[in-house]
């Protein structure tokens, strides 16, 4: 393991050149989902939204898969000893672990990005959709899978999967959970790269410096406009990016940016 590399449990978390990566760490159960790992994901999201050392986010899996979702032995196993004793409790802390982790990853202000070696599914496929942009090993492979185990879906993925590929799609990727290779996903827009697995890190890493350079005052309207486009008017959504606009005006990575295309060289960012 690294130096820059610390180990918490169910999540490795990495920072290196304005770069946090956060790996799911079960390859033994290909990553699936425990309390443990959503409460350090939720708190390490959380820290990074305000950490000016962080430039963008990267959600990975260990091993040769993304995320499973959830521990379907697991909830066999609370199932047989009588199921969960207080669903509203239940119910409250799930509600609160979807706004924490999923929520947060499409509205924080940096750039979000799922870097996805293998199989993505239920909870685990929902996550990465929330990711601004995804990038796939071409050995992965998508599935809703909730309608195999008798779900109904959570962290955000029947939205997020409707606005990508509109209702009808939607609703025969929930309906039937049939697996997705990553040809279909490219096609489909679930997934913005395809690379082949032994450049995925390299790739993923290429475009989260990128990312992570780039002028981040911008990057944070540019995501606030966008989420806004999604329930706003055309009115509105012109209102918003006049506003926003302003802003970018006065930053001082506009004014570096503007020097750096009359000078005929590349800009230097500093996130101000």
């Amino acid at each position: 393991m690294s130096k820059d590399m610390i180990e918490t449990n169910d999540l490795l978390v990495t920072r290196k050149d304005g770069v946090l990566t956060l790996a799911f760490n079960r390859p033994e159960a290909r990553n699936a989902l425990t309390p443990a790992m959503l409460d350090r994901l939720a708190a390490e999201l959380t820290a990074a939204e305000i950490d000016s050392d962080v430039g963008c986010i990267v959600l990975t899996g260990a091993g040769d898969a993304f995320c499973a979702g959830g521990d379907v032995k697991v909830m066999a196993r609370n199932n047989a000893a009588g199921g969960i004793p207080d669903p509203l409790l239940r119910m409250e802390k799930q509600r609160q672990s979807h706004r924490l982790t999923s929520l947060r990853l499409y509205q924080m202000g940096k750039p979000t990005l799922a870097a996805i070696p293998g199989p993505a599914a239920g909870a685990g496929f929902s996550l990465a959709l929330a990711c601004d942009m995804r990038i796939a090993a071409d050995t992965a492979t998508m599935t809703t899978a909730f309608a195999k185990v008798g779900l109904t879906g959570d962290y955000g993925g029947t939205y997020l999967l409707t606005q990508l590929v509109g209702t009808a799609k939607a609703r025969e990727l929930y309906l039937l959970a049939d697996r997705v290779e990553m040809s279909e996903a490219l096609r489909l827009g679930l997934v913005n790269w395809v690379v082949p697995r032994a450049e995925l890190e390299a790739r993923t890493m290429e475009l989260a410096k990128r990312l992570a350079n780039g002028p981040r005052v911008a990057q944070r309207l540019l995501k606030d406009n966008l989420n806004r486009a999604l329930n706003a008017t055309f009115a509105e959504c012109l209102d918003m990016e006049s506003a926003n606009l302003a802003a970018a005006r006065n930053t001082e990575d506009h004014k570096e940016a503007a020097a750096a295309f009359a000078e005929k060289r590349q800009p230097r960012f500093k996130g101000r």
